[in-house]
C-alpha cells in the first residue's frame, strides 16, 4: 500500500494483513505516515537486506505488527528481529532449482515463511510460479502464498487450497493484479476476487 485514500478504501474490506514497502528502489516505496485502521488488520513492514537500526525505526515509527524481510537476510538476523523487535515473515523464491532443505535454516527463526517466484527483482515480479513445487515443503510452518495472483487465478487457486500441499498455507498475498498503477489496488476487483475465493472455501 501506498496511497491514503486506497489504504483507507482497502482497509474497509477487512484484509489480515496490509503491507507497506520500506525498500526505496521499488515503485510502491512508502515514505508517508500509516493512517488509523482497524487493529484487527496487521501492519506489515516490507525490507530488503535493510540494517537492524533502520528496521527498528520504521517498527517504532509506525507500530508495525510484523517485518517481511525479502532479501538475503541471515537466520540469525531474523532471530534478531524476532526476539527485539517483532514476529518475522521471511520470503523465498521459488523456482524448480529451489532446495526446500534451505527452509530448516530458518525454521527456528521467523514466524512464517512467503514463497513468491523467483525472477529479476525482489519481488513484484508480477509473474505465478508452479505451486507444485510446494509438495516438496515438507515443513508444519505456515506460509504466506505470493507471486502474480489475480483474478485469472481464481479457480486454480480454489484447486489448490483444496488439496493437502495447502494446509499450511496461512494467507494469500494480492498485490500487482489488482494494481492500476503500483501501490494503487482497485477496490471493485479486489472485493469481488475476496468473495468468490471464500465462497468456494
Amino acid at each position: 500500500m501506498k496511497f491514503h485514500e486506497n489504504i483507507a478504501e482497502t482497509a474497509a474490506l477487512s484484509p489480515d494483513y496490509l503491507g507497506f514497502i520500506f525498500y526505496d528502489k521499488s515503485a510502491r516505496y512508502f515514505e508517508n505516515d500509516i493512517p488509523s485502521m482497524a487493529t484487527s488488520i496487521q501492519k506489515t513492514g516490507v525490507f530488503v537486506n535493510a540494517s537492524f537500526d533502520e528496521i527498528a525505526a520504521k517498527v517504532k515509527q509506525h507500530k508495525l505488527d510484523l517485518v517481511q524481510l525479502h532479501g538475503e537476510e541471515s537466520p540469525e538476523f531474523c532471530q534478531t528481529i524476532e526476539e527485539k523487535l517483532v514476529k518475522v515473515i521471511k520470503t523465498f523464491n521459488i523456482n524448480k532449482q529451489f532446495n526446500f532443505r534451505h527452509l530448516e535454516n530458518y525454521f527456528n527463526f521467523c514466524s512464517f515463511y512467503l514463497f513468491d517466484t523467483k525472477g529479476n527483482q525482489y519481488g513484484g515480479n508480477g509473474i505465478a510460479f508452479d505451486w507444485t513445487l510446494l509438495e516438496n515443503y515438507h515443513l508444519p510452518k505456515p506460509y504466506f502464498l505470493s507471486g502474480g495472483i489475480g483474478p485469472e487465478k481464481l479457480k486454480e487457486l480454489q484447486l489448490f487450497l483444496q488439496n493437502d500441499t495447502a494446509k499450511n498455507c496461512h494467507a494469500i498475498d494480492l498485490n500487482s493484479k489488482f494494481e492500476t498503477k503500483p501501490g494503487w489496488k482497485n477496490q471493485e476487483t479486489l472485493k469481488t476476487f475476496i468473495q468468490n475465493l471464500k465462497q468456494q472455501l
